[in-house]
């Protein structure tokens, strides 16, 4: 698990990284505004020995927000993803964070489930 706020700050993000059936599930918990944008970025990259197509499940059962700093991370990671013939989705999104992700379009261009297991399948 990575806590790159600390635990001092609770309303901050904390992410963390594992991985099901080859597929990398990262399970982010507290809010993603400008101040967390280059941790998430870093979180949803390639890791070194990801060996071939990237596929990516965002866990963001625990997000209580986001703004537009995190709706473009998510864009940029789904088009990196896209061009190496991999993928990006979204999973377990609530209540306001949901409004905003519909509100922008992000749930027409990234897929979206319910919970994370269905993303995975």
């Amino acid at each position: 698990m990575t806590d790159n706020q600390g635990t001092s700050r609770p309303d901050r993000l904390s992410i963390e990284d594992s991985t099901v059936d080859g597929i990398r599930v990262v399970t982010l918990r507290g809010e993603i505004d400008h101040g967390v944008k280059d941790a998430l970025q870093q979180a949803l990259s390639p890791r070194d020995g990801d060996g071939g197509a990237p596929r990516i499940v965002a866990d963001l059962s625990g997000v209580t927000f986001i703004d537009s700093s995190g709706i473009n991370v998510f864009i940029h990671t789904h088009q990196r993803a896209e061009a190496a013939q991999g993928w990006l989705r979204l999973a377990g999104i609530r209540g306001s964070v949901m409004r905003v992700v519909q509100l922008v379009g992000l749930d027409a261009v990234v897929d979206c489930h319910s919970t994370v297991e269905e993303a995975l399948t």
